[in-house]
């Protein structure tokens, strides 16, 4: 049946790249693997790539996708990009002329730029639940319709990836867009979970736990006289999927929106290796760089499982069509 070739943009260390090829196992539960090919993948941030290379066989190119002409990207079937969220703010500001008066809101655009140039069959993009509500509402519509006017069917629906086996209560917004001339409507899948994961799940034995992972006692004393409430807020109940993790998480304190875990009466925050598994990371993910880089990288990162979830009915989907065919699928021209 072939495979369809997959293109990656703000890749990150490679949560969409891993939930679409599939082949990993999690919690003892295997996910199968897709017949994908990734020709190209993308990311500014240096740690970042420096972590996905050490994980999969396809190449990154570390650098500004802005710099990269359209021509240089291989033609593709999927095109990937959880693009970052600096540009929504920058877009509803300005609807004329759509955040290209800023270097951070032209981000959005290289992923508009690359589907009317490249013309895949599909693309998945991946965003933050305040997309939805930036500027009351502005900016996710102006979004979508560029999304319509580069010539794809587009719809999308807000995920709790604690609802498809991840440890992890993560919101996101993802977006599914089919080339127009496929008449395809974008479909998301449901949640058909009857448990989810808790936290305790995925932690190591505290234990096994280095001491540098807890906060000192003065540290805890400070936190429970500023906020008597903020041990029952932030910190986590291990039979309960976690709260978001996020890139901040290098900078854990007992005073952030951080989830932190309360280990009798005293607070730790997670190694690196729990963050990757709270964003269902198989443990044979590697973890590179510093903690604070791992951290960041992590924390950025779509979870896995759910990216699976995702993306596999869509590759079963073009698989179809493609067989059918008997070829690529290309854009049809219209005259």
């Amino acid at each position: 049946m072939g495979s369809l070739r997959v293109a990656s943009l703000f890749t990150g260390c490679g949560g969409m790249d891993m939930g679409i090829a599939g082949g990993f196992t999690f919690l003892g539960k295997h996910y199968r693997k897709n017949p994908v090919n990734f020709v190209f993948a993308n990311d500014f941030e240096k740690t970042a790539c420096e972590i996905f290379s050490a994980n999969f066989d396809h190449s990154i190119l570390c650098g500004d996708i802005k710099k990269v002409n359209t021509s240089e990207i291989p033609d593709h079937d999927i095109l990937l990009g959880g693009f970052p969220c600096q540009s929504f703010s920058i877009v509803a500001q300005n609807p004329p002329r759509l955040g290209y008066n800023s270097e951070t809101g032209k981000l959005f655009f290289e992923m508009v730029r690359i589907l009317k140039g490249k013309k895949p069959m599909c693309f998945v993009a991946e965003n933050v639940k305040g997309i939805l509500s930036a500027d009351k509402g502005r900016t996710f519509r102006l979004i979508l319709d560029e999304f319509n006017k580069a010539g794809y069917s587009v719809d999308y629906r807000l995920l709790n990836s604690a609802d498809f086996g991840v440890p992890q209560r993560r919101e996101r917004v993802f977006i599914i867009g089919f080339r127009k001339d496929l008449g395809i409507t974008p479909t998301f899948p449901k949640n058909t979970l009857k448990e989810q994961t808790p936290l305790r799940t995925v932690l190591m034995p505290h234990g096994a736990v280095d001491k540098k992972y807890y906060f000192s006692q003065k540290a805890v004393l400070g936190m429970l006289r500023a906020k008597e409430k903020m041990n029952k807020g932030r910190a986590q109940d291990e039979d309960l999927p976690c709260a978001t993790v996020t890139a901040h998480l290098a900078k854990y304190s007992l005073n952030s929106v951080d989830p932190v875990l309360p280990v009798g009466r005293k607070y730790r925050r997670f190694t690196p290796r729990e963050v990757a598994r709270i964003q269902s990371f198989p443990d044979s993910f590697k973890l590179v760089n510093s903690e604070n880089r791992q951290y960041r990288a992590l924390g950025n990162a779509v979870p896995p499982v759910l990216m699976w979830h995702v993306s596999k009915n869509i590759v079963d989907l073009l698989l179809k069509i493609k067989k059918g065919r008997g070829k690529i699928i290309e854009p049809m021209v219209v005259h």
